[in-house]
């Protein structure tokens, strides 16, 4: 499903050039839950932002499902990521002064989606991460796990085939981080493909696959039998 071809991403520091990643070849497969774990600065977000088209490699191309995403246009590339990816961050980046309700309903907006359908899509995904009764509560009235929670529901509400989660629980109590970690593991269950950057080696366990990363380049790739 996803066929990373020699990726490289290089960032120009004066006369230097930085290797975020270097020369990168990766498959992962439809269905798969995939972490990517590895010290800070050790090119794991690049390398999902670069799967879910927030970037674009210097080199190398990037298929999904045989389309090579790395050379779509900017409209194209939007139009890509509402229609197929839901990414989910450790910050939640949820709008402050909208309700539950209208930030999962947010990215229909762009969708051409009408208001009643955005209302009806909306509700149905607060109802998968179990928040159907907080669809009128702002951010700040909701707990650290039900913000995340609310985010996760954002991420769906488009039906995509692809979830990228940027340390999802960096910002939650272990408790609310575990809930999370068991929400992501059901959406793996019912068939989503979950790509996952995380620090906590014992979260990376809940996937099916543990890609390691150092400098830039993939360590290990590794399978956990869940």
């Amino acid at each position: 499903m996803i066929e990373l071809k020699h990726i490289s991403k290089i960032y120009q520091m004066g006369k230097e050039e930085f290797y975020a990643l270097n020369d990168i070849d990766l498959n992962i497969n439809l269905g798969d839950f995939v972490a990517i774990v590895g010290p800070s600065g050790s090119g794991k977000s690049t390398l999902m932002h670069i799967m879910g088209g927030l970037d674009k490699p210097t080199k190398g191309n990037v298929l999904i499902e045989g389309n090579d995403i790395s050379q779509f246009k900017d409209k194209r590339m939007a139009k890509y990521r509402s229609q197929h990816t839901g990414f989910i961050f450790q910050n939640f980046n949820l709008e402050p002064t909208q309700s539950s309700l209208e930030n999962v309903m947010m990215p229909l907006i762009f969708s051409g989606v009408s208001k009643s359908k955005r209302i009806e899509m909306a509700k149905r995904s607060l109802e998968m991460v179990g928040l159907l009764n907080k669809l009128n509560n702002k951010p700040t009235e909701l707990s650290g796990g039900q913000r995340q929670r609310v985010a996760i529901a954002r991420a769906l509400v488009n039906n995509p085939k692809i979830i990228f989660a940027d340390e999802p629980t960096g910002n939650l109590d272990s408790n609310s981080g575990t809930q999370i970690m068991e929400l992501l593991k059901d959406l793996n269950n019912k068939g989503y493909t979950v790509i996952m950057v995380t620090h906590n080696v014992e979260q990376a366990k809940k996937a099916n696959q543990v890609i390691t990363i150092k400098d830039g380049k993939i360590e290990k790739v590794s399978k956990n039998e869940n």
